[in-house]
């Protein structure tokens, strides 16, 4: 007998009545995401006591009560951040709690990146499947290797948690781990930042003038263009020849055309609007200065602040990048101070030295 139950998400009737007793629940998902914009919802997993139902989310509408049933009890997921984003583009919600393994394997001092495979294997001996890792998780039906695989990804959530809480719980620690868990459900982690789309562009960020205005425009169109046509930001138009249209500022259409690798349909369907971007680039005020490389006075203070992060970590046995990773410090360098290394648990155990360390 298989160990899931399958279920397509218009007849979850009965998944919905378990649900009404628990106060957690393991969930993962699995989503394809190469050929669009959002992601697609391709598949729910829910453990539910001794239960394991794979939800199909392609079989129909979910009725009005599934989501915010599922949304009740606190969810256990691990490295949840990608499956809470996309469940947020599909349900347009965020459960109420959530408890993620991998933060808490972190603050045990496990690898702060560690897979679920590997934790599984670390706290039970049990050797979980890869065979499904590249299946098309959008295919119907789905076969039954692949839902076996898809359920083994919940099967031990909730032993694992249970296990990890009470060895967090043994240390004082438990209530970091909800903590940081607690940070994945910001909503603002899930919206598109139309505005600041420019950061997705690599190379950019060392434009100035003219240019940088271009590449901050041309960057706010391909996103609209992906959002609304559901495709990816690089099918739009790839981040090389963005930067290319950028630096080369072409003012007509056949200069636009003339740039190298930029697609003749792109031309045909979008050339005028590329080209208004442009122009309102070359008349606009605003400016832009790339951060500025640190001195040997900011990085002397940034190997300070390290040692101490690190001597902090040392102390606790876990890995200095769960303190603070080294972007967030340099980030604090340069006046930042919303990194969460200055709030809450960490605040008190090395954040106010490293806030008296900054000038």
């Amino acid at each position: 007998m298989p160990r899931y139950e399958a279920v397509a998400i218009h007849r979850s009737d009965a998944l919905l009545e378990a649900l009404a007793g628990e106060a957690r629940i393991g969930v993962d998902t699995e989503f394809m995401r190469e050929k669009t914009y959002y992601a697609q919802l391709c598949l729910v997993q829910v453990a539910a006591g001794s239960r394991i139902c794979c939800v199909d989310p392609l079989a129909g509408s979910a009725p009005a009560e599934f989501w915010p049933a599922l949304m009740t009890p606190a969810w256990v997921l691990h490295s949840g951040r990608q499956d809470l984003e996309v469940v947020s583009q599909a349900a347009r919600q965020l459960p109420q709690a959530i408890c993620d393994t991998q933060i808490a394997a972190a603050l045990l001092g496990y690898p702060p990146q560690m897979g679920y495979a590997n934790l599984v294997a670390e706290l039970f001996g049990v050797a979980l499947a890869k065979s499904q890792t590249r299946a098309d998780w959008s295919r119907r039906p789905l076969p039954a290797a692949a839902l076996d695989y898809a359920a083994e990804d919940v099967e031990h959530l909730l032993p694992a948690w249970q296990e990890l809480g009470e060895r967090l719980e043994r240390r004082g620690r438990l209530g970091w781990a909800m903590e940081d868990s607690a940070d994945l459900l910001e909503p603002a982690l899930y919206r598109a930042d139309i505005d600041n789309a420019v950061e997705r562009v690599k190379g950019a960020r060392n434009l100035r003038g003219r240019a940088r205005r271009a590449a901050v425009g041309l960057a706010r169109w391909r996103e609209q263009q992906a959002e609304t046509k559901d495709r990816p930001r690089q099918w739009i138009l790839r981040d090389a020849v963005l930067l290319q249209i950028a630096g080369n500022d072409p003012t007509s259409r056949q200069q636009l055309a003339n740039i190298p690798a930029l697609p003749e349909s792109t031309v045909r369907r979008a050339a005028d609007e590329l080209l208004d971007i442009l122009r309102e680039a070359r008349v606009s005020t605003d400016d832009y200065e790339p951060p500025a490389r640190p001195g040997e006075a900011e990085k002397a203070l940034l190997k300070d602040m390290q040692h101490a992060v690190q001597r902090c970590a040392d102390e606790l046995g876990i890995a200095a990048e769960v303190l603070a990773p080294r972007k967030d410090l340099a980030s604090a360098l340069g006046g930042a101070r919303n990194s969460r290394v200055f709030r809450g648990w960490r605040r008190q155990l090395v954040g106010e030295e490293l806030l008296r360390m900054l000038p």
